[in-house]
Order: C-alpha cells, then structure tokens, then sequence
C-alpha cells in the first residue's frame, strides 16, 4: 500500500531513523518541533563545502578548513596544564597530521582504532612548521558517510541544551536527521502551495524539490533555486494577508466629510504663518480625497524629521472638524503630547475651536470637564497619551483618530482608540522614524501610504561631526561660544534600561560638570530624565523653552517631540551607544531654526558596527537611507516597535536583502486577488489548502470567504 505523504509529513519525530521517545521530547521543547514536517521546515542558515578532500601534504596556512581522509596509525594522550588532549596521527598517500581532540575522549579511545580509515574535517591550526586540525568531526569512512559528508553541508542553528545533552544534538546530528528522513522514505512528497502560473511566472522550482536542495543540495544553483523559492511563498502569503486586510479596509464603511469649510479656509488664508511644501499640498489632496468617499481612511504618513507633519495633521483635522466631527489625536509621551498641544492650540487660537489636553497627569476636576463636553460635542479636538484610549473617554462623534510616532503603541492600543464610535473613524498615523521599503510593505502594506519627502525651505541641514573624548575640551568651548551668541545646547546621555542606575549616576556627573564649565548666574542649565516627576520635568522643559536656560542635560526623553527653534547645538555624550535612527531623530530636535545648526557625537574608540552608524551619521541626514543602514545592522526584529509584529517571524526571508523577491511576491499576491478573490478557480486550491491548513496557527492567516 503507497504511504500517502500526510501520513509520512505529519509521523512522530520519535519514528525518525536516530531521534527516538527521549530526543524526540527536548527537540519538542528546544525547537518546537514535533514531526517530520516541523524538521524539514527548520531550514539551515548556511553551508559549508566539503566537496574537496584535501590531501595532507597540501594543507598549509591559506587554508582555515579541511576535510582530510586516511588511516589512523597512531593514538595517544597527553596533558596540557590541568586538561587532558587526545593527538590521533591520520596518514594518507601523501602524508601525515595530527587531530587533535579536546573533549569527549573516553568515547574517543573507544572508537577510534588503529589501522581503521576515517574522514576528518575541522579547522587547521599551526604549530610552527607543521599544521594540525583542532577537534575535528570524524566518521568511519563507510560507503554511507562519505555520501553523507561529501559536498555542499547545511549548517543548522541549535542551543546550548541541545549541546550540552547527553546526545550532544550539533548541526551535523540534525542534518543526519534529515538526511535519514529522505533515505527512509524516498516516496516522501512535499505539496504544492502555490498555481502553476506563479510558479512559471516567476520562475520558481516546485515545493518538493526545494525542500530537498534547502536541507541536501548537490550544487550552489540548487541552494540558490531552493532559497529564492522558499523565501517566495513564505513573502507571498504574507503579503496575500495584507492584500487582503488592506482591501477589506478600503471597503470599511467611513465618515463623509462632505466640504472643505470655513474653518480650513479661514485658517489656510489668513493665519498659516508661512508657505506650505509641495509635499504637504500633495498629501492633504491625498487625505482629502481618502475623506470624501464614505470608505474609512486608513494612512501612514512618513515624514523625516521637520518635514512638517504636524500642519499636515492640523489641516486633516480642520477637514473633520469643519463637518462636524470630532478629533483624537495620540502620543506615545507627556512630552510630545504637551508639545502637540502647544503648538496646535497656538496655531487654531484665532478660530472658535475648542482644544484640550488629557494625559495620566491630567487633574480630576480638568478630566471631569473634559469627558462632559466630549459627550456634549463643545470639545473639538484632544490630544493626550493612552489616557485617551481608557474606557471613560467618550466621544459625541468621532471622525478622525491621529496617531504619532505610531511605532510605539501596541496593535491593541491602535485598534481600540478606533472603536471609540458606531462607525470606524478615519485613522492617520504619523511617524518620523522612516521606515524602509522592505518594512514598510511588509509591517505597513494594509495602509496606504504618503510621504513628505520635502523639508521646508527654512530648514538648513544640521552640520554632523565626530570627536573622540580627547577633544571635549574643544567641543566645550566650541557650545561656550555658540551660547554665548544667544544660542542653546542640548547635552543628551544615553539611557539603557539594564544599566538604568549607571546612566543616571553619568548623566548627574555629566550635569555637576557642565555646571562647572557653564558656571551660574552667567549660564543656566537644567536637566530632565524619565525618573524626575512630571511637575519637574514640566518646570526644565518650560525654563528651556522659554529661553531662560540656555544648555539643556537630558537623556532620550527628548528624542521626539522638542521643539525649540532657538536650540542650534546638540552634544550626544557616548554616541555608539545609540542605535542609529535614534541619533537621527535626537539630531533632529535642532536645526528648527533659521540658525545654522550642529551636532557633534562624542566617543571613544569605536566598534566597526559603531563606526559605520556613526560614519553614516556624519555623511547623510536622509532619514530613509539611514533607515536602510539600520535595518542591515540590526534587522527588522530588532528596530523600534516591529518586532511585536508577527509578519517578521519568517524561516527563511530577510527583509534586509529579499527587497526583489518581495516585490516579485507582492505583485503576484495583489494580481491574484484581482484575478479570483474567493480562490474558487481549481488552478488556486492549493493555495486554499494551504491557507485553510494553516490557519489555525497562524492567526494572521487570511480565512477564505
């Protein structure tokens, strides 16, 4: 009877030929992996070439490692200080060398034997004129394992447990594994996710043949053929999940704002107090035209820092508040709420707008009006934290929901303010971290996108330079002269939250030196940090704004969110500490002026991962190209508020080097949707199948209407 592939795909991985009940148990709790498929989908991260057998009298100092094949004609044992290292002599036709072991030597001397031939490979090592290979891997020299240790060797993650089991379970035991399961059941087939027309299209090879090239690949072409395939499907229906969400939105019921009314013209006419950008004349048509057709908005606007989001925000809540509507509008801190009100309130001042302010420090008696008139409809516009999102905060009618520096709100936070209505609000959310194209397909494909890719024409570029600690002195008296023209400085210290105590004892020594440097009464200076109380922070802040603090000691808390047109210096103390969107923005809170503006990074010496965020820095203040560089050095996990989402959890794809085969999977997925939605046509079903196999574990799966 043939053994259907189910069955095969889906058996225990106890019954594979090497693993059994105990190993089987800590590969379900180390790797959640449970049976022969969840192996198979472990895929390898590379792969050396073991396709040479060397032979020993070429062995020499150009080469790291070596596969080496012989006889052993000597064994012994010796002690280096207190650890005991077994030499075995391997001899072939050309020569002799040692292999030298460290460790497992009781099993060693076991099976190791005189006059019996042997396959070695590991790393070579030099000893003045001779050479030996260090803690090889080493096999009987069967018929089986020269097949199975010859060629192209996947290399596979694992875990110090693994490790460290009494079965030493090492990429080459899960390569065994895998390379047994293929030797078990050569009738092993592996189905069909993707049509036929995809597959011709975009030149892919079929599922079965790139599970077996991934895990046992003859050649490079056929690691290359597997990865491009694998990587493909797994980005396609990532971005079929999208797809879909993203026109499942564009048909949500929305408000109607009907007209362009008084207060935007009025406004727009008479008290916008300088010239709107191209950019920003572009987007608002944009949010205009999102805003009129009775389909609920849904849009990231991308703006690098100071490229004016914020009026854009203001003209799409005139839009709202012009027919009728109320306007949410939400940041992740105190301070950039503070700051948005501020600057929202000091710009509708001359209109019949009422704005308020609602975060955690908001007073009783101030929230109590506040709830009141939201339900009364008097209040038009709120800004606030997540205090705006709590259950109490009610609204008469609620059109439009601005979220800033979205990135660091969690999905629920975002999806919750949206239910604050019978119908969805329009929803525009606003970061200033550019986001690269990889991600923001990916993390942002559902929403439609604009950019402000335009700064204003006051806004001059912020001159960028590095000086190592032995030039402060310099960078001091450099601050000294520009404040003493009437300008302000910020002196930012970074703050890492494992070493929370350590940065606060450097930024208060830091602070005591400045004052030193900048003595009183002829200088002032303040400093805020996220341990101070709110009603401190408020008193720093408003001492800088005002003017009567010149120099400003602060650790990130103003990454976002200051604006103070006159503060043209930035000191950034221990700058390879930051990641490098963070020295970015931290970079923009100058340069808001008409003044010619610097930051300056301070260092010591410098990592070469430092050196190249640094290096970038110093060389462009493109926010989008920086965000490029960054995802290449940390990946997209690891970038500010991605890594809750669950579209990076890929097996094989890179967003930092897959931006063509994610294209190409975008393409195909938007162009099947158009084709057939429901994937009635025969020619789709394993793509069906494979969504409706799937669902159950992967929540973000689509379901097929």
């Amino acid at each position: 009877m043939k053994i259907k592939y189910k069955d095969i795909l889906y058996q225990d991985i106890a019954y594979v030929k090497g693993i059994g009940p105990e190993k089987a148990k800590i590969l379900n709790e180390e790797l959640q992996i449970f049976t022969i498929f969840d192996l198979l989908n472990y895929f390898p991260f590379r792969y050396e070439d073991r396709s040479i057998i060397h032979s020993i009298e070429s062995i020499n100092y150009t080469i790291e490692y070596a596969q080496v094949k012989g006889i052993i004609t000597n064994i012994q044992t010796d002690t280096f200080g207190n650890k005991e290292v077994l030499i075995a002599q391997l001899k072939d036709a050309t020569g002799k060398i040692d292999l030298v072991f460290f460790n497992g030597i009781k099993w060693l001397l076991k099976y190791l034997k005189i006059g019996k031939s042997y396959i070695a490979y590991g790393k070579v090592n030099q000893f003045r004129d001779t050479y030996n290979i260090q803690h090889p891997e080493i096999d009987e020299a069967t018929e089986e394992i020269l097949q199975f240790k010859t060629g192209l060797c996947a290399v596979y993650n694992t875990t110090e447990r693994l490790k460290k089991s009494k079965w030493k379970i090492d990429s080459e035991t899960i390569r065994k594994w895998i390379y047994n399961i293929y030797q078990t059941y050569p009738q092993l087939q592996i189905p069909e996710n993707l049509s036929t027309e995809i597959i011709e299209k975009n030149k892919l090879i079929s599922r079965q043949d790139a599970y077996k090239f991934i895990h046992l690949p003859e050649n490079k072409d056929q690691i290359l053929k597997a990865q491009q395939r694998l990587k493909f499907e797994e980005l396609f229906f990532a971005q079929l999940d999208i797809a879909r969400q993203h026109k499942k939105m564009k048909l949500s019921k929305g408000y109607v704002f009907e007209s362009v009314g008084e207060l935007f013209n009025e406004f727009y006419h008479k008290y916008l107090p300088f010239e709107l950008t191209n950019a920003q004349k572009r987007v608002i048509r944009e949010i205009r035209n999102d805003t009129k057709t009775g389909r609920q908005m849904n849009r990231l606007l991308q703006g690098d820092v100071g490229s004016g989001k914020t009026i854009v925000a203001l003209f799409s809540a005139l839009f709202a508040i012009d027919n009728g509507y109320q306007v949410a509008m939400m940041a992740p801190t105190e301070i950039l709420a503070q700051q948005h009100f501020q600057t929202i309130s000091k710009f509708l001042q001359p209109l019949p707008i009422n704005v308020k302010l609602l975060t955690g420090s908001t007073s009783q008696k101030d929230r109590k009006i506040i709830h009141e008139q939201l339900i009364s409809g008097e209040l038009h516009f709120l800004i606030g934290t997540h205090a705006l999102i709590e259950d109490t905060v009610q609204f008469k009618k609620l059109g439009l929901v601005i979220i800033d520096e979205q990135h660091r709100f969690g999905v629920a936070q975002r999806a919750k303010i949206q239910l604050k209505g019978d119908v969805p609000p329009h929803v525009l959310v606003m970061t200033a971290t550019p986001i690269p194209r990889t991600l923001a397909m990916t993390i942002y494909g559902d929403l439609d996108v604009s950019i402000l890719d335009e700064l204003p024409p006051n806004r001059k570029p912020v001159i960028t330079a590095h000086r190592y600690y032995s030039k402060r002195l310099d960078v001091l008296r450099f601050v000294k002269e520009q404040v003493d023209t009437g300008r302000q400085a910020y002196f930012v210290f970074p703050l890492i939250q494992e070493s929370e105590k350590m940065d606060l004892e450097d930024l208060e020594r830091g602070y005591e030196d400045l004052k030193k440097f900048f003595p009183s009464p002829q200088y002032k200076l303040v400093k805020v940090h996220g341990k101070m109380s709110n009603e401190e922070k408020d008193a720093a802040m408003q001492a800088f704004y005002s003017g009567k603090a010149q120099i400003m000691v602060a650790t990130t808390v103003i990454e976002v969110g200051v604006d103070v047109p006159n503060a043209s210096i930035m000191v950034i103390e221990n700058a390879n500490r930051f990641g490098l969107s963070q020295l970015h923005q931290l970079r923009g809170r100058v340069g808001r002026g008409s003044e010619k503006s610097y930051c300056i990074l301070l260092t010591n010496n410098l990592s070469e991962e430092a050196k190249v965020r640094i290096d970038t820095l110093v060389r462009t203040s493109n926010g989008f190209e920086i965000s490029e560089v960054d995802l290449k050095l940390r990946g997209p996990g690891e970038l500010a508020g991605t890594r809750q989402s669950g579209m990076l959890k890929f097996k094989i794809a890179d967003l930092t080097t897959d931006y063509p085969i994610l294209k190409a999977a975008r393409e195909a997925a938007i162009e099947l949707l158009e084709k057939d939605e429901k994937l009635e046509h025969p020619e789709h079903w394993p793509i069906r199948e494979y969504i409706l196999q799937n669902e159950k574990e992967k929540p973000l799966w689509i379901k097929i209407a």
